[in-house]
């Protein structure tokens, strides 16, 4: 198990937030390492949160203070299109972790990724089959693996908690809007082979961010 510490403070606005956390997890994934491309990074893939947050004198503490994912995800040539999403599924002793992620390529070519941890066990699979509703945030895809676990995934990142957010372009030539939404709803349809199938579900434990 890894274990992480946090803290820090801001001033913003008139407000202020600080937060001393503990960080514990023990999955980590990289989605993408394509150098020159940029990286999607998650070294707190199945993360649960401790301590403490203040905000403006409101102090919220505990010893699960939330769960979650911890992300690093970094480029520096500008992307048409990308969609990135992670759920979270608490399933008491261990948690299952989704995170997928779709962008545009050079010479036409679209990079397609998704993994799996589900039962302290590593899923990859490379072969999205996806429907993408970007107006309304929402984002279905299918994955089939070679040992016969397949899964229905449907992200709903409709609500009021959507952010839209100007990144500046890496040639500084102008900026383009990314949306994303950290209390996105997921669920998650599990099939094993000649096993029964499985649901999952998280009303606000999925990210969702699309751009394009």
């Amino acid at each position: 198990m890894a274990e992480d510490f946090c803290q820090g403070a801001l001033q913003v606005d008139g407000h202020t937030i600080a937060w001393n956390l503990r960080v514990r997890s023990t999955f980590c994934v990289t989605l993408s390492n394509k150098g020159w491309i940029g990286f999607s990074r998650t070294p707190h893939s199945d993360a649960v949160f401790s301590g403490q947050i203040s905000l403006d004198g409101r102090t919220f503490q505990g010893e699960l203070l939330g769960f979650g994912v911890q992300g690093h995800n970094c480029g520096y040539r500008h992307r048409n299109f990308w969609t990135w999403a992670h759920a979270y599924f608490p399933r008491g002793g261990t948690a299952t972790a989704l995170e997928a992620l779709v962008y545009e390529m050079p010479f036409g070519l679209v990079f397609r990724k998704a993994v799996l941890w589900h039962d302290r066990q590593q899923h990859i699979f490379r072969d999205l089959r996806e429907t993408v509703d970007r107006k309304n945030m929402q984002w279905n895809f299918r994955c089939a693996a070679r040992d016969g676990l397949r899964f229905d995934a449907s992200i709903d990142g409709r609500g009021p908690s959507v952010h839209r957010l100007p990144y500046l372009k890496t040639d500084c030539s102008g900026s383009f809007e990314v949306r994303n939404n950290s209390l996105a709803s997921a669920s998650l349809m599990l099939e094993h082979a000649g096993g029964p199938a499985e649901r999952l579900e998280t009303a606000t434990g999925a990210v969702l961010e699309m751009v394009g």
